[in-house]
């Protein structure tokens, strides 16, 4: 028996991990209790193992470097700097203003809420990166105003749920920062490639919305006139926009003018920070002055949203062109969400406490996380667990697309037991050294994990939104404050059923990204190209070695 377990500790100590795991033991401990158990019994086994376990009680000398590594990781900074960001974002009120005012754009077409709840959920996702501030801000001010206009139950729970956990996919995502940390990949170059699968899933949204509504009219009706109380006025916020995009283009040509050496994306981001800015003057002026250009529907959405916009191109446009890291983005991205609760007198002291509060508990859980998940894999590697693993990845019939459909069946399966943390430090790094052997570009192979992980939060019955969700939603009859009625609570089981056509398009989307990876291989495009032609050219151009005896070393000539 005890030679059976030497031979096999890797696969025991793996299904061990998940056991544990499943009897609902907290994360962090479950994975240091495992590895410092399967250490102990390793270093008594090794001289049955036959040379597979080079476990030595030396080795436990090294888990303080491993620790220290942790806690001076910089790369990891960036999820305390984002969270922060994005609470203080959501308990200043920039969500409720949004929904209020995008669900007014939207109004009089059918659907009109729900597709503003997926825009808004996107603009919060680029904003916040947190799930559970985008599903819970908008469970509490959106689902009233669903139920109250007859909207579906299932649909209206499923696109709350489904546009919070965009979160988890649009930059500047704390997935996407783990997920880069684990495979040992810039967080830049992870934003770059996750930014189009987010906003083409988040099209699928809408596309799903406008297939229910073409079906079932019923299922989600247009807000009635009385309802639209900043009234009508289109046509004025297309002609700002359209004034918007002019300015752009003048002042690119310009800049380009002015310094024609500028990295056409350097030029791109001032170019629309100063349209952002001549938007939001127009419309501040023509509001605070009454001057009647504009419309007061098409005032308000300007201002509501170049905040926020201002924001996204503070803290993602700064890190795509590469003049700061994702933690000076996110430092800077904390300042500017400071600022504009200061700015919408809404920043006190009590708002900071809790979202300090909230920021360490969240940051102390990812690292107890990282911490148990260093002492494992200490074990896990020292029983030559990563040999087992690509021994068993590689050899799966059908080579590297044999191996991506294994890798996302069995990710989505443990999506239902796991979040996207224990996913992300456990499985990931397991996967990726696998994935780099068999040529699959780990930008790639980590979007791609991302999308399948953010099933995590829409599984039934254990998934995080849904949670989030049934904690905002009414659970028992209650009175409409706005129209008096006695309004049907939303149930479980509606919410469950909202969350499963949302969980299929994730899925969709996953195939999406295999079958097109140039939606994230752009990010390539900015990399540094070498000609080799000109390298080899320049080597023919070396004087060979002088056959003197003189003590000068032999002078190489360029062009």
């Amino acid at each position: 028996m005890a030679h059976f377990i030497a031979q096999n500790m890797a696969p025991i100590m793996f299904a061990s991990l998940v056991i544990v795991l499943l009897l609902g033991y907290p994360v962090a401990f479950s994975l240091a209790a495992v590895g410092l158990f399967f250490f102990f019994v390793g270093v008594e086994l090794a001289p049955l193992s036959g040379g597979s376990i080079s476990l030595d009680w030396a080795l436990l000398g090294a888990m303080p470097e491993r620790i220290f590594g942790v806690m001076s990781n910089d790369t990891l900074l960036a999820i305390p700097f984002f969270t922060f960001m994005g609470l203080i974002l959501e308990r200043s009120g920039m969500a409720e203003d949004l929904l209020d005012t995008i669900g007014q754009l939207f109004g009089p077409v059918r659907g009109g809420l729900a597709y503003a709840v997926i825009f808004v959920g996107a603009l919060l996702a680029a904003t916040t990166g947190v799930v559970a501030a985008s599903v819970i801000s908008m469970g509490l001010i959106s689902l009233p105003i669903m139920l109250r206009y007859g909207y579906d139950r299932r649909l209206a729970s499923g696109v709350i749920a489904a546009s919070g956990t965009l979160a988890q996919i649009i930059p500047p995502s704390l997935v996407l920062i783990v997920m880069a940390d684990q495979l040992g990949r810039s967080v830049g170059d992870m934003y770059k490639g996750a930014l189009i699968p987010g906003l083409v899933l988040s099209a699928l949204y809408a596309g799903y919305v406008f297939l229910v509504t073409m079906a079932r009219p019923d299922s989600a009706p247009a807000l009635p006139k009385e309802a639209r109380t900043l009234g009508g006025g289109i046509w004025s916020l297309i002609a700002v926009l359209a004034a918007a995009i002019g300015v752009f283009y003048a002042f690119n040509l310009w800049l380009k003018g002015r310094h024609p050496g500028m990295p056409a994306d350097n030029a791109a981001i001032w170019s629309a920070s100063v349209a952002i800015l001549f938007a939001y003057g127009l419309a501040l002026i023509n509001d605070k002055l009454k001057l009647g250009l504009l419309s007061r529907l098409a005032s308000q959405v300007v201002i509501v949203l170049v905040p926020p916009l201002a924001l996204i191109f503070l803290v993602l446009g700064t890190i795509f062109v590469g003049i700061a890291t994702p933690t000076e983005g996110g430092g800077m991205g904390a300042m500017g969400a400071l600022l504009l609760a200061l700015a919408k007198g809404r920043l006190s002291l009590d708002l900071l406490k809790q979202a300090m509060d909230k920021t360490a508990k969240l940051s102390s859980f990812v690292v107890f996380i990282l911490l148990g998940a260093r002492v494992f894999s200490l074990t896990f590697y020292g029983v030559n667990g990563h040999v087992w693993v690509e021994h068993l990845l590689t050899s799966l019939p059908g080579g590297a697309i044999g191996f991506l459909i294994f890798v996302n069946v069995f990710v989505f399966v443990l999506a239902f037991f796991l979040d996207f943390f224990e996913l992300a430090f456990i499985v990931v790094p397991l996967l990726g050294p696998v994935a780099e052997k068999l040529g699959i570009d780990l930008i790639w192979f980590g979007v791609m994990l991302g999308v399948n992980m953010q099933t995590s939060f829409m599984h039934p019955p254990f998934g995080f939104a849904l949670f989030f969700l049934r904690s905002v939603a009414p659970n028992s009859k209650y009175v409409d404050r706005l129209t008096g009625k006695t309004m049907e609570p939303v149930t479980t089981g509606q919410i469950y059923m909202g969350a499963i056509p949302f969980v299929v398009l994730q899925v969709i989307m996953i195939g999406l990204v295999i079958a097109f990876p140039s939606m994230v291989m752009h990010y390539k495009a900015g990399a540094v190209k070498l000609d080799e032609k000109q390298i080899e050219r320049q080597f023919e151009q070396i004087a060979p070695p002088s056959s003197s005896t003189s003590d000068e070393p032999p002078q190489l000539k360029f062009d």
